[in-house]
């Protein structure tokens, strides 16, 4: 398999998941702000969506969408337990947390990077950070991880939109569940193999 990655960007969600399930993966970077590939070709003819992730399959298949993408990855290593069964009320509980960090997390960053943004729709995202975040903290009190002790995908995801806070200033010592879900979350082998990979911690 083949993951296309910006560092720091959603991508590694996957990149960690990858890890996490201890399969073999060849990484391509994409800048960020760039579509041509450092081999001078254009990413959208993986994605033509024009964003990370992308992961291509062995079969030539490509597929695009970070909670798709760690679902399938979790699928490919049951014995990790990165993601419940598939038609079990837990896998369905999986679900709704990934699909809870990308609208309303993920989603509600993207302003604060956006040069274009205006100071009232940024200041309308971070207000509405707060509440998503106060929301997070309360679910992490007493549990390790965002299903109870077993980490998961939505687990990579998670970590992955929460560490963009630093970028943009937003303080999370307002929320000591969450700073110890991080800091946990940050001493994981595969998260440091990761972050160290796409350049985000020093080796």
């Amino acid at each position: 398999m083949k993951l296309y990655y910006s560092p720091g960007a959603c991508s590694l969600s996957p990149h960690i998941a990858l890890r996490e399930a201890g399969l073999p993966f060849d990484l391509v970077k994409k800048e960020l702000h760039s579509q041509t590939l450092a081999d001078g070709s254009d990413f959208r003819t993986i994605n033509p969506k024009g964003y990370v992730p992308a992961l291509v399959l062995d079969s030539g298949e490509i597929l695009t969408e970070g909670p798709a993408i760690v679902q399938y990855i979790a699928d490919l290593a049951p014995a990790k337990q990165l993601a419940p069964p598939a038609g079990t009320m837990e896998r369905v509980r999986l679900q709704e947390w990934l699909n809870y960090i990308t609208s309303e997390i993920h989603k509600t960053f993207s302003p604060l990077f956006n040069k274009k943004a205006s100071e009232d729709w940024k200041a309308a995202a971070r207000e509405l950070l707060d509440r998503r975040i106060d929301f997070v903290a309360k679910a992490l009190e007493g549990r390790a991880w965002l299903m109870g002790d077993t980490f998961t995908v939505a687990d990579c995801y998670l970590f992955t939109v929460l560490n963009w806070a630093g970028w943009v200033k937003i303080d999370l010592s307002r929320w000591p569940s969450v700073n110890g879900y991080l800091k946990r979350a940050a001493a994981r082998p595969a998260v440091q193999a990761a972050l160290k990979a796409e350049g985000l911690l020093k080796a």
